[in-house]
């Protein structure tokens, strides 16, 4: 009984640990962006997944179009694509 209850409970610390350590932390940062991506409105800078840096021109229900800097270029991407959401500082 004794040797049963020294395997269980270090494999039970270990999972607990990695709770702690990388799965919550990893649950509050998609929380964060999941709120940011539903708060962000016309003007705000985004930057994808992929890396492209563009400010938001228009939204749709899961599609968001982008204006970049080249040339005035506009891309239409997927919500679930944008990676952080940069909102403009107020003068």
């Amino acid at each position: 009984m004794e040797s049963i209850l020294g395997l269980v409970l270090p494999l039970a610390l270990m999972f607990g640990l990695m709770y702690l350590l990388l799965i919550r932390p990893q649950k509050k940062k998609e929380k964060k962006l999941r709120e940011q991506i539903e708060a962000m409105v016309v003007g705000d800078d985004v930057v994808t997944i992929g890396g492209i840096v563009g400010r938001i021109v228009n939204l749709k229900d899961d599609e968001v179009t982008l204006s970049t800097s080249v040339k005035s270029t506009l891309i239409t991407l997927k919500k679930s694509s944008i990676n952080t959401v940069v909102k403009p500082l107020s003068d």
